[in-house]
């Protein structure tokens, strides 16, 4: 009974905070009609894998589903029906209609994108407004109100006073709807196509891993892991959070689920509820990061570069172990200031766990495998999902509730479909930005006015548009962060020299590292709603725990060996750029978290802080002056420290 109680608990939560907002819970014959059409999609989808067709239709089917299906899984307001009305039926049909004449029409609508007829037009601008419509109910009104502004830039940039460098000579409605739904730069442009291939497999890939019970072994074995120490508590929930955001994809939706079972022994373990709850946030923004499936801005860097989804994971595998270290270490401290304990847990060995239920990480295996040997994403990500549904079978828990019944695969199929609902439209949504930059050449006006403005100097011009891109992610969910901050601010990274990899992955994690920044935090306020402490100061808690790998980034773009941190190189290179950048990591740790042998005074945190920015550099001087620095910082904290045991 408890146990129900806290699931219903961490669902409830994640409908409250999470940023791709929580669905209706539909019940009788829509449930049923949902569910069906749902699976179809995940069917077309994974036949597409196998059986290509034309790119452009597959597109435009994809979105013929997924805006019906969401006028009918969303609601309009929070705190409305869950049972959808007429008005929501009626929006689902028009949906149908305007999404299924660019179908019926293709060839011609195709010959004409530059002089659209009336009904092209009226039928484009009701989809733009059924998918603003569609991105409110699902993430919120800011990003919609976001493309409102760049259509009217679009419209009205003849009026822009021509000092200001961003002017054009504007464009009329005809021509603005034509960019947003009748080519492959807006509504049907690359955000969406990677939706619908790439994220949708993943979704429905996490969804079997989570009715095969992968999930609740991943938050079993982790605890059973790390059972003796009093910095136990903190290693398990980061490392739960690490293996669960491969089943959930999301930030706040792992923070929730690793939190209703971990935050009573965190509170038993000592942790006030601030600092727990900055534990819990930040091992579940954690999971965005992590290998092999990252959040879905890393499958359109894949898109954008084209090289490889397996190249991004290779870029993201130092970076993400410098986040994880950064996390483990501000723990240890914590654990050391606080006074925390051990707390025995009725876990067990991790070994019969493993040896019982290990099957479950072998389709994450098998993904980074099959890329390996030159198999694309999606029929590894496939083969992988089989993989997953057939080893359900070996479960031998009581009941054997875990087992993929063809009732079980359905329902799997049906919410892998409905959990790419939110990125799919928010993505289509942000074509529309990535439409108007293009028709405007907005971008390089953009990159060369934030160039001026930094006086051509890259590294503030990095600075820029670091801040840029948080302040961006603190209005917008990230993968509209990171495309519209792809299109506008990275030509200013370009045009100083910066490679197209080293730019969108610096954009990238700044995008991500926006769900933990202040002052919309949407983790940490998640993370505070489970231990019932101040939102505001467990989102600082949070920002703490990862402020490390807000200056890792920096390391891709402004360092000889920037390449050598996204294990780009020589072997050995690698491996020293590597270890510069973790002692780096621990030093700013000590900075941040104010602890070395014991509490760290300002004078060593300064001299710290300092030593991580040198060492950062990855130059040999610079990295010298930095060993220096936090040689002098340990110097400084040993002689006080003795000062103070004779006093």
């Amino acid at each position: 009974m408890t146990e129900t109680r806290q699931e219903t608990s961490a669902e409830n939560l994640i409908a409250e905070f999470d940023a791709e907002r929580p669905a209706r819970r539909l019940s009788g014959r829509t449930a049923a009609l949902v569910t069906i059409v749902a699976m179809g999609l995940s069917l077309y989808a994974l036949n597409q894998t196998f059986r290509p067709g034309p790119v452009l239709q597959y597109r435009m089917a994809f979105l013929a589903v997924v805006l019906p299906l969401v006028f009918v899984c969303y609601k309009a307001r929070r705190g409305g029906p869950d049972r959808p009305g007429p008005a929501d039926w009626g929006l689902a049909a028009l949906s149908v209609a305007v999404c299924g004449y660019p179908l019926v029409v293709f060839d011609d609508l195709i010959r004409r994108a530059y002089a659209p007829e009336p009904l092209d037009v009226v039928a484009g601008a009701l989809l733009t407004l059924l998918l603003l419509e569609a991105c409110r109910r699902t993430v919120g009104w800011i990003l919609p109100a976001v493309c409102v502004l760049f259509a009217a830039y679009a419209y009205y940039g003849g009026y822009l006073p021509a000092e200001w460098e961003l002017g054009h000579r504007g464009y009329d409605i005809d021509r603005i709807v034509a960019a947003f739904t009748m080519g492959t730069e807006g509504v049907y442009g690359v955000p969406l196509d990677v939706a619908a291939t790439y994220i949708i497999l993943f979704t429905i890939y996490g969804a079997v891993l989570d009715y095969s019970g992968a999930g609740r072994f991943f938050v079993d074995v982790s605890f059973a892991a790390f059972r003796r120490s009093r910095s136990a508590p903190g290693r398990t929930v980061t490392l739960a959070g690490f293996l669960l955001g491969t089943v959930s994809g999301s930030g706040v939706a792992t923070t929730v689920s690793v939190g209703s079972v971990a935050w009573p022994i965190l509170r038993r373990a000592g942790y006030p509820r601030e600092q727990a709850g900055g534990v819990l946030a930040a091992a579940g923004i954690g999971a965005i990061l992590s290998p092999p499936t990252l959040g879905a801005a890393a499958f359109i860097i894949a898109e954008y570069l084209r090289v490889s989804y397996l190249t991004v994971l290779v870029y993201a595998t130092i970076p993400t172990i410098l986040y994880y270290l950064g996390v483990f270490l501000a723990i240890e401290m914590d654990a050391r200031r606080y006074g925390t304990r051990a707390v025995p847990v009725d876990s067990g060995s991790p070994w019969p766990l493993i040896k019982r239920f290990g099957y479950h990480f072998s389709s994450l295996f098998v993904i980074i495998i099959l890329m390996a040997l030159g198999q694309s994403p999606f029929r590894a990500v496939v083969y992988a999902t089989l993989l997953a549904f057939a080893l359900s079978f070996l479960d031998r828990t009581p009941g054997k509730e875990n087992r993929l019944t063809p009732r079980r695969a359905v329902q799997a199929l049906a919410a892998g479909a409905t959990g790419v609902l939110p990125v799919a439209v928010t993505c289509a949504a942000a074509g529309t930005i990535v439409a108007v930059v293009t028709l405007t050449g907005l971008g390089l006006k953009a990159g060369s006015l934030i160039v001026g403005l930094s006086g051509g100097n890259l590294a503030a011009t990095a600075v820029a548009c670091a801040l840029a891109v948080l302040l961006l992610g603190l209005a917008v969910p990230v993968t509209a962060s990171f495309v519209i901050a792809a299109v506008i601010i990275g030509p200013a990274l370009l045009t100083l020299g910066v490679t197209p990899a080293e730019a969108y992955m610096f954009i990238f994690y700044y995008a991500v590292l926006s769900e933990v920044s202040p002052p919309t935090a949407l983790s940490a306020f998640a993370a505070s709603a489970i231990t019932g402490g101040n939102a505001h100061r467990t989102m600082w808690a949070t920002w703490k725990y990862t402020l490390p790998a807000f200056l890792v980034p920096f390391a891709f773009v402004l360092t000889p060996s920037g390449g050598a941190v996204r294990a780009l190189g020589r072997m050995g290179e690698v491996l020293l750029a590597a270890a510069v950048s973790a002692l780096a990591v621990a030093v700013l740790a000590a900075a941040t978290g104010g602890w070395i042998a014991g509490p760290a005074g300002l004078i060593e945190r300064g001299l710290c802080a300092v030593a991580a920015v040198l060492l950062l550099v990855l130059s040999p001087w610079p990295v010298l002056a930095g060993l220096g620095v936090a040689a002098l910082a340990l110097a400084v904290h040993f002689v006080r420290r003795q000062r103070e045991a004779h006093t």
